[in-house]
């Protein structure tokens, strides 16, 4: 495996041009995306798509999203491109906003599960538009990490997770977003949530004026989705992670106190609140208020504890708004 770093703003032709020549053979080069780092193979190579299945021990019912970098060239890879996917794609694209569409036939079906449905995302990041460029073709790219655990945010995490699996990393430097792209299916006559990030239900009902409703996430493991990103148990540290609302902390400050009252194992917590009591030996990160702050430390964070070998991690629940549905729905997956 070969790492190289790379300028985030302005990379390195010749080192882009060399990735670009793995991914033309048929290797997988992991690159950084504004939302998390991202595995890449040729998405038209079937076969290359497979390689990242395998490096990930994915199962073949999980799709990948295929990135491009026009909406010509998303465009091209679907059989119907309805107006909202128009209004959807001038009001995010570039950036962690996918879109689920009705798959041309030239998209291989490891791409979307054997489902007649592709995802298709248009990064904003300059390295992951310059790789796209130089290959002259889509880049599947699930998150740069095994399947159900942390998704990378840096470089280091990729290294950590898959290092002896890819043949390149590019470095360059930590996601901003932090989290996976929001995620909307326009196959049926209403836009319908199938994962919720930084660009919010709201943010998407205000820019198309329709409803945008949520999925029923009701599906079952073996059975293939439209998106990544729902499977039950997802986006998973090593340590455990415990949950507790926001309007009960003294609840999680006795849950805490009971099971650690000394220093028996690696115990931090995440808490929005400073004025919980805890014990002297509980390392304590406050974490950000505002949603999208929140988002680009989380994962971070529990990549950081987990380096550290914390066996426990207690979160304290954001606030329940639409702008922070994201951070709720990585959680959540997170605890199961």
């Amino acid at each position: 495996m070969a790492l190289f770093d790379v300028d985030p703003h302005h990379p390195d032709t010749s080192v882009i041009t060399r990735a670009a020549d793995i991914l033309r053979a048929g290797g997988l080069v992991a690159f950084p995306t504004e939302t998390v780092y991202g595995l890449g193979a040729n998405a038209l190579n079937a076969d290359a798509v497979a390689r990242i299945f395998d490096a990930k021990a994915r199962p073949a019912w999980n799709p990948v999203i295929a990135h491009v970098n026009t909406v010509d060239e998303a465009r091209a890879l679907t059989t119907s491109w309805p107006a909202i996917a128009t209004v959807l794609a001038k009001a995010f694209w570039p950036g962690p906003l996918t879109l689920v569409l009705p798959k041309h036939e030239s998209v291989p079906d490891i791409v979307s599960a054997g489902l007649p449905a592709v995802a298709i995302r248009i990064p904003s990041h300059p390295v992951a538009r310059a790789l796209i460029a130089a290959l002259g073709a889509p880049i599947a790219a699930p998150s740069a990490n095994r399947f159900t655990e942390l998704s990378p945010t840096t470089a280091a995490h990729v290294q950590e997770s898959l290092g002896d699996r890819i043949d390149m990393i590019l470095n360059g430097g930590p996601s901003d977003v932090g989290i996976e792209s929001t995620v909307v299916d326009l196959t049926g006559a209403m836009p319908v949530l199938l994962r919720p990030g930084v660009i919010s239900r709201e943010m998407l009902t205000n820019a198309t004026g329709v409803s945008v409703s949520l999925a029923q996430d009701d599906v079952r493991d073996n059975t293939p989705r439209h998106s990544p990103g729902m499977v039950e148990r997802h986006y998973a540290p090593h340590a455990d992670v415990w949950l507790f609302a926001g309007d009960d902390l003294h609840e999680m400050q006795q849950s805490i106190t009971k099971e650690f009252p000394v220093e028996s194992g690696r115990m931090s917590a995440l808490v929005l609140d400073w004025s919980l009591s805890l014990p002297e030996h509980v390392r304590v990160i406050r974490m950000p208020n505002d949603p999208l702050a929140y988002a680009r430390m989380l994962y971070a964070t529990l990549h950081d504890l987990d380096q550290d070998g914390f066996t426990v991690v207690a979160i304290e629940r954001p606030p329940a708004r639409d702008a922070w549905a994201g951070i709720h729905d990585r959680l959540n997956r997170a605890a199961r």
